[in-house]
């Protein structure tokens, strides 16, 4: 569907009363851009087009929570490879390794919720392997909000993973999934609810994902 885009048009001042007609060179009226022109119409064709390229997702992810230490390091998988999520992506292995290689561990950032407001500890390890993306990270329990979540995460109150990304190249598949071939990994997220069963914080076990929805429904509409 094409936009049609108008300009306004801009009429010439009138002369003065009493004045004498001048040479056929007016000056030049102050330009008055309608909402609807072509060159408003390309500034924001362009700035649609730019916002698309780098789009932040997130992937959140999902065996009960264990290896969290009382020192706030704890271990788990942000992603898996080859798995669909409830989203219909599959990450494909290899996705994230340009991007660690271009940005290190070190600017790949942990926040809560991917609030970026939120800091709650650094990431230590980031690697590929055969199964998905290992991690092993470590809360500042100097931080109010880090202390808050390392209780919840030693009590099995919150145990998911999440990846926060801009997709750098994808494509759908015959069965309508959408494949992450390479993606550019910016932020991973403790968060509270998971989506892909599998791949959690501590021991990965995996789990059917009827029974990950009947606990997190369990979780919602338990009595106070």
């Amino acid at each position: 569907m094409s936009t049609v885009c108008q300009l306004s048009a801009v009429l010439p001042a009138k002369p003065r009363s009493g004045a004498e007609p001048g040479p056929m060179h007016p000056r030049r009226p102050a330009r008055v851009m309608d909402p609807g022109s072509p060159l408003r119409c390309g500034r924001d064709d362009r700035r649609k087009d730019m916002d698309a390229r780098t789009a932040h997702e997130t992937k959140l992810l999902a065996a009960p929570l264990a290896g969290v230490g009382t020192d706030g390091i704890f271990e788990g998988y942000a992603s898996l490879f080859e798995v669909a999520d409830l989203g219909k992506d599959v990450v494909a292995p290899g996705a994230f390794s340009a991007s660690l290689a271009r940005r290190g561990v070190g600017g790949v950032r942990m926040l809560w919720q991917h609030d970026p407001a939120e800091p709650i500890g650094r990431w230590l390890a980031i690697a590929e392997d055969a199964r998905g993306l290992r991690v092993r990270g470590e809360l500042n329990l100097a931080v109010a909000r880090a202390r808050e979540i390392h209780a919840l995460m030693r009590g099995g109150a919150i145990d998911g993973l999440s990846i926060g990304f801009r997709v750098e190249r994808a494509r759908t598949d015959r069965a309508g999934l959408r494949r992450l071939e390479r993606l550019d990994l910016w932020e991973i997220s403790v968060v509270t609810f998971p989506m892909m069963p599998g791949a959690r914080i501590g021991a990965a076990k995996s789990e059917a994902l009827a029974g990950v929805i009947r606990r997190a429904a369990r979780r919602l509409f338990a009595p106070a």
